[in-house]
């Protein structure tokens, strides 16, 4: 898995926008305004952060050494995934979606309805 193809993973999800944050050289993915991923590296180690839920977060660090608390953003609610490691790719898409839905899921209703989702 590369930095790229999650990338263009997540710009493939309706509604989604990105945009660079300088101060820690990411790639920021929103929808509807609300980050739900960001792709950069950490120390040198390419990554993508996702937002989740707080029990699914301790659950995936306590599973996979590759998974840590969120690099720059609340640890409750973000996962820093590592891309070397021996993580499925199925993996990193169910993340993805999960976090995409989590985002869209407190979107208020018109701009949900706007995204078609």
């Amino acid at each position: 898995m590369t930095s790229s193809d999650l990338l263009e993973y997540c710009m493939s999800k309706p509604g989604a926008d990105q945009s660079v944050d300088n101060q820690w050289n990411a790639n920021q993915i929103k929808v509807g305004e609300v980050m739900f991923a960001m792709v950069n590296d950490i120390q040198g180690r390419p990554a993508i952060s996702l937002k989740t839920s707080p029990e699914v977060a301790d659950r995936l660090r306590a599973k996979y050494a590759q998974i840590v608390p969120g690099e720059h953003l609340n640890k409750a609610h973000w996962n820093t995934i590592f891309l070397e490691g021996d993580l499925p790719d199925s993996q990193f898409y169910y993340m993805i979606d999960s976090s995409y839905q989590l985002v869209v899921s407190g979107l208020p209703e018109d701009v949900r309805h706007g995204l078609g989702v």
